[in-house]
């Protein structure tokens, strides 16, 4: 009986596990793949030359995800980074005064991890898998830093503690960003990035302006506005979808042409 008690024991830790794991994710595996595609279609010569030598000729799609999947390397190694995948404001900053709390973020996070992988993968004198790794994260945090709610608050852990019913069941406001409004519309990461990046060079210039600072508090924005209106739903279904399409299309874009923009100004130097 003990036995018995034990294993069931070890099933529900492993589920409690799995499911805390899931909410600390951005934009689910689908959207960290749009990201990753939409950057690399828009990739100048000479970055995607490199990338591909990083990368061993696999796409950047392949490892959009990595940095989410080594949450459960059992080893602890890559423990350090779990902070990296956000950072969390109180409500109603300017853009002054946001900028002056991420200099001063009393631990690692978003804004830190992007600059320190920036400068690591600029670094030729680093070795070849330091460099792929930091390709790695950049290919994801770029992603997540255009997910809202992980530019969210601290109280609600970016939305995972706002309990809301999506459709019948119930889940909570982070994980409706991170993956059920994206899965709601059952694309292949090919096929969203493909109905996505359609517009001009010029039109894709200017969502790619600004700089990391920037990027964060246009994420911070539309975080205060998915937090205030989520008072006026008593459940998210067709509705909360369809009017929240055309943002989500635009955040997904956003990421794949600012990790574009990163990548070909790292690659420059080479």
């Amino acid at each position: 009986m003990r036995q018995i008690s034990n294993k069931r024991f070890c099933l529900v830790v492993f589920a409690m596990l799995l499911t805390f794991s899931a909410e600390l994710h951005a934009w689910g595996l689908t959207g960290h793949r749009v990201v990753a595609e939409i950057a690399e279609r828009n990739l100048n010569r000479k970055a995607k030359k490199e990338i591909k030598k990083l990368l061993e000729g696999s796409s950047m799609a392949y490892w959009a995800n990595w940095p989410d999947e080594i949450r459960s390397d059992s080893t602890h190694s890559w423990q350090h980074t779990f902070n990296w995948h956000y950072v969390n404001f109180q409500s109603g900053l300017t853009f002054e005064q946001l900028s002056v709390n991420l200099e001063n973020y009393p631990v690692e996070n978003i804004y830190s991890a992007i600059n320190l992988n920036t400068t690591k993968l600029k670094n030729k004198s680093l070795s070849l898998s330091e460099r792929r790794v930091s390709l790695y994260f950049l290919i994801h945090l770029i992603g997540d830093l255009e997910q809202p709610l992980h530019i969210g608050r601290e109280e609600d852990l970016g939305g995972n503690k706002i309990e809301v019913n999506w459709f019948s069941s119930k889940t909570n406001l982070h994980s409706v960003w991170d993956s059920k409004l994206i899965d709601y519309y059952k694309y292949s990461y090919t096929e969203y990035s493909s109905l996505l990046d359609i517009h001009s060079k010029k039109v894709n210039k200017n969502l790619a302006s600004g700089d990391l600072k920037y990027w964060i508090y246009d994420s911070y924005l539309l975080a205060d506005k998915v937090y205030d209106e989520i008072k006026t739903y008593e459940k998210l279904d067709y509705q909360y979808a369809y009017y929240h399409k055309e943002i989500l299309d635009l955040q997904l874009l956003k990421g794949g042409l600012r990790l574009a923009k990163v990548l070909n100004e790292i690659f420059s130097s080479y």
